[in-house]
This record gives structure tokens, sequence and C-alpha cells, in this order.
């Protein structure tokens, strides 16, 4: 980054990014996430733009803005030109300026002098960025929130599961699943974070190149589905997920998504609430419990609607079985008394009725169309009111022009009375 774009990357809310296809376009990513790590940040970088060489240091500090209780944000930089192969001080303001702005960094840094400032640019090279983040966070118990000890070629989290009563034999099963190690781990999280392998550049974590991994090539049986968005109200097809929680219909079902048509949330951690995110999310659901359906047999799980199938012939195999074996329960009339067979079901279970014939896709069509009824009357809802208010705001600003107009007309009466008289 030359000096323009170094205060740009350390101004609070500033973003040149318009474009949804890009990333950083709130200007708030990197202040918020190094600060998430640390209390202070110091940031080296050099450049060569239109023929000059440049490098530049800023420091965003919270631990000198609360010790000295400074007001507004204050970031001290200062800029080399170094086209001549020598570090020349980059005035803007004045030298006194300047060198505040050095002494700060200095007395607020792990540096101790300007020269251990340069030294930093050494493995740089003609262009790159340094970032060094300090005075790390630490948990209530006075310990770094991120772990350097127990493995020397990643950066963990704090394993929270050895605090508590765990089981030893547990703990090893959480550890060893591919879900906790993402949670816990930056060389594995690091190696799923982009969609698609790179070729261009590394990341290399504390000296060793991190190895990239693809979900969707570890995958089994796999399944792939191109769902196209529809922007209006209605859907051709509805989607909703019509299980309830701790079924065991979609267990193991994982997926990888690409959605660019979705707009993150604010903080980035998750995506705005729009139609199509809502309409994205069902669709997702349906997906999972189809391919549940056809697929959840290759582990070893039995879909519903066989089970259903199963119980119902095997209801049938015990009604033909207890009246060829002679089991009778006869009316209180002795005289004439009927033979009724005996039918023993499974506890819990009610008579067979209409209901229990329908199979279980009736059932889920009828509960997604409901769904997406109450879906579609909530809409209108919102739009309703959308359209209540900007009634009242029109019918206020109306009301505004009508006091005007009939304050002017008043006016205007008074002035021909007046000049009449």
């Amino acid at each position: 980054m030359n000096p323009e774009s170094m205060r740009k990357c350390m101004s609070l809310g500033y973003s040149s990014k318009t474009s949804n296809t890009t990333i950083g376009q709130y200007g708030n990513g990197f202040k918020t996430s190094t600060m998430r790590l640390g209390a202070d940040v110091i940031v080296f970088s050099r450049a060569t733009q239109s023929g000059r060489a440049t490098q530049s240091v800023g420091l965003l500090s919270y631990t000198f803005l609360r010790k000295t209780r400074q007001d507004d944000v204050i970031v001290p930089m200062i800029d080399f030109d170094i086209s001549d192969n020598w570090a020349e001080p980059i005035i803007y303001g004045s030298k006194d300026d300047w060198s505040g702005n050095l002494k700060t960094i200095l007395q607020w840094s792990p540096f101790a002098s300007k020269d251990d400032l340069m030294l930093q640019f050494d493995n740089i090279g003609s262009h790159g960025t340094k970032i060094i983040i300090y005075n790390l966070w630490m948990n209530d118990e006075g310990i770094y929130e991120l772990n350097f000890d127990d493995d020397e070629e990643d950066i963990r989290l704090r394993d929270e599961v050895n605090n508590g009563n765990t089981s030893r034999k547990r703990v090893l099963e959480l550890q060893s699943h591919l879900s906790y190690r993402m949670r816990f781990s930056l060389r594995a999280y690091a190696s799923i974070l982009y969609l698609k392998k790179f070729t261009n550049f590394k990341i290399i974590l504390r000296g060793k190149p991190v190895e990239q991994f693809s979900i969707a090539d570890d995958l089994k049986h796999s399944t792939t589905i191109t769902y196209s968005p529809q922007r209006g109200l209605a859907l051709k097809e509805p989607y909703w997920k019509v299980t309830a929680d701790g079924n065991s219909r979609g267990h193991g079902v994982v997926g990888v998504l690409e959605a660019n048509f979705i707009e993150p949330a604010h903080d980035k951690q998750d995506f705005e609430r729009s139609t199509l995110f809502v309409k994205l999310e069902m669709r997702l659901k349906q997906m999972v419990m189809e391919y549940w359906r056809g697929h959840c047999h290759l582990i070893g799980h039995v879909s519903d609607g066989t089970r259903k199938i199963n119980y119902l012939n095997k209801s049938t195999a015990l009604q033909n079985d207890e009246v060829s074996g002679n089991t009778f329960r006869t009316s209180g009339d002795s005289k004439s008394s009927t033979i009724q067979p005996v039918f023993e079901t499974e506890a819990g279970s009610r008579p067979e009725t209409s209901l229990d014939k329908r199979t279980l896709d009736q059932i889920c069509d009828e509960n997604i169309q409901l769904f997406m009824r109450c879906e579609e009357y909530k809409m209108k809802q919102v739009g309703l009111v959308r359209t209540i208010e900007e009634l009242e705001n029109q019918l206020e600003e109306t009301r505004k022009k009508c006091a005007r107009v009939s304050s002017y007309i008043e006016t205007q009466r008074k002035q021909t009375l007046a000049t009449q008289r």
C-alpha cells in the first residue's frame, strides 16, 4: 500500500469498493478483525506506484487511546520515499508533526527506535505488507485466548472442552471430528477458507504452507443441484423443512454451497434476511430431505416411508397369524357368542385410519403449501405496512403544503384588503 492506501485502510468506515463481487465494502474488516485478536496493531507496507517507491508505518492502538483518554480515534503514521535507495521522510504538514507521530509510534509499539522500525521492511521485499498484532487478549483466567504451545505448526483457540467434567475419551472423540478442528485450529480453518483451490499464492502458517482442502472433493454419494433464484414473491416450487429438530432424517448430509446472489450482513457474520435468502434457505432444506429419501439406505438408515409400509405389513401379518392361531375373544352373551380377533399393536400406536395410508411426501407437500401461504401473507403484510407508512408520509407532506398554501392565500388576502383601504 502506498501512503494514501495505507490511510484508507486504517481509517474507520472508509471504503471505495461498491461492487458486490468483492470484499471490503464497509471499511471495518481490518480494524475489527485485528482488534478482536489484540489491543494493538502496527502495520508496515511498501509499494511502488508511478515510478515512486514508498514505505509506510501506521499504528492503531487501543492501549494508546485508552491511556491517553483520547476522544477521537487517532492513528499516527509516518511515510518514507525510498525511490533513491534511502528512506527520505515524506512531510505533509510540518517536521514537528512527523516527529510527533514517530514518537507516538515508538512509545506505544514494541520497537524502541526508528532503526528498529526500518528493520521490519527487510523481509517485505519491493512490495508487500506486514501486520503485527500485540497485547493479545486474555480470557478470564489470565491466559491468552490463542494457544501457541500445543502445536508448533498451528495457532489454536483455547480448548474449552478440557475445562469441564468431560471424560478424556469424549474429549478425544470431539477433537478428532472435522467440525471441531475447523473451529479451533487456524490451520484447519485456513485449509477450507477458499471455496476453490488457488494456485497464485500460498498461506504459510508458522513456517509451513497450509495444505488446501476441498470439502466437495471428499464427499461420498455426491449429487450436484443447480438452483436459480426467482426474485418474484411467488415461487414455482414450495420449499420448507418439515422435520422436527432431533429427528434422524438428514443425519450425515453435508453440502457445499456457492451462492453469489445473497448479500452479507454488516458484521460479515451472517447474511441479510432478504426474500432471496429466505427462498434459498427453504430450497436447501428441501434438497436435504430429497437427498435423504434417496440415499439414507447407503449409511444404514431406513426411510420413513419404508418404515411405515413395513409397519402396516407387519400389522396385517400379525392379524392373519392371530386369526389362524385361534386367538379369540367372545362376547358376554354365551348363547350368541361372536368370535372377534385380538390385535396387539405397538405401545402408543393407534388404529389404522385413512391418515395412516397417506404417504409422508403427501403430508410434507401439504405442510409446505401451508407454510408458503403463511409466508406469502407475511410478505403481503410487510408490503401493506410499508405502503401505509408511505401514504402517511405523503399525507403529512400534503398537509404541510396545504398549510403553506393557506398561509400564503391569507397573506395575499390581507394585503389586498389593505390596498383597497
